[in-house]
């Protein structure tokens, strides 16, 4: 399988902040391949890399079979970029930005409309509306229609959903599903855990380093533990009362549950008699299945 990416021993530094260390991965041409990670976990300076736009200190980065560091003249052309925030021209129209980016990558609009059609045909009514008055979603999609104008072997989304309603959110993913049949190599970051499992492959990234890379079930399917939940009426006085419990290994709030391990693996009736005593009462514990997100908060345990 052709190679779209190749990181090996990337790192980069900002005086003494170390953003990224030792970052290995290959992404394959054609797939979409997600970067999960929280705020400050690196993702931005690793697009940056990848998109020529910072050098990295340490290590090779071979981005389209080119050296990020010498190739970068030709690795322009060929990739799309659009990064966390919006970075158009908001007093220009929609219309104009898009034929002003099409005219920077010496092509037009016509000419690769077929790409862009479905994304841009969401915002075509409002074609004369300033880029700045448009809403957040509409600014996505216009975002992402100036980033594909060229037709790019590689598009790097850096945050593309974040600030944006869920209907949004869902309408930018199936958008991203309909560009298969271009073979675009997709690289796409987000602190949504969700959108990991829309992903072919993800890579789950903390403090400048790769925990893990694999399809996003097997990464949620290597959880090691058995995982419970645990529900009552008052979720911040469960969760403190479960993180003072003996027997407990760790305890993080999802949705309207806590999500419990054990230090033996299991539990028993005693963890009900200490929470009533605790003053909680109607507590619910049931197994579940570990997510995405318990994968994740297990790996960044494990390297404390």
């Amino acid at each position: 399988m052709k190679k779209a990416v190749e990181s090996s021993g990337t790192g980069k530094k900002f005086g003494a902040t170390q953003a990224l260390k030792d970052i290995s991965f290959v992404v394959n041409e054609g797939e979409i391949f997600g970067f999960i990670g929280p705020d400050g976990a690196g993702k931005t300076t690793l697009f940056r890399i990848i998109t020529t736009l910072l050098l990295p200190d340490e290590g090779e980065m071979k981005v389209l079979g080119l050296d990020c560091r010498s190739g970068y003249k030709e690795l322009r052309k060929n990739i799309g970029y659009m990064p966390g925030r919006f970075s158009l021209y908001q007093d220009l129209s929609v219309e104009e930005n898009l034929h002003f980016y099409a005219t920077v990558f010496g092509t037009t609009v016509e000419e690769n409309y077929d790409l862009i059609s479905g994304i841009y045909s969401h915002i075509e009514p409002f074609k004369k509306r300033l880029a700045g008055r448009l809403s957040g979603g509409m600014k996505q999609k216009l975002a992402l229609s100036c980033a594909l104008i060229h037709k790019p072997a590689l598009l790097v989304l850096d945050e593309p959903t974040t600030g944006v309603d869920a209907v949004s959110r869902s309408e930018f993913w199936e958008m991203l599903k309909k560009l298969k049949p271009y073979n675009i190599t997709i690289i796409v970051s987000t602190p949504y855990m969700d959108e990991a499992m829309k992903c072919d492959r993800v890579a789950l990234i903390q403090d400048g380093q790769i925990l893990s890379v694999d399809q996003p079930e097997k990464v949620r399917d290597g959880f090691s533990r058995k995982l419970f939940s645990v529900k009552a009426p008052e979720k911040y006085k469960l969760i403190t009362a479960l993180r003072s419990y003996p027997g407990i290994s760790t305890a993080y709030p999802f949705g309207d549950a806590v999500h419990v391990t054990f230090k033996d693996d299991d539990f028993d009736d005693a963890l009900y008699d200490y929470l009533d005593r605790m003053g909680i009462t109607d507590v619910k514990i049931t197994g579940t299945r570990a997510g995405i997100e318990d994968r994740f908060l297990e790996l960044m345990g494990s390297k404390v």
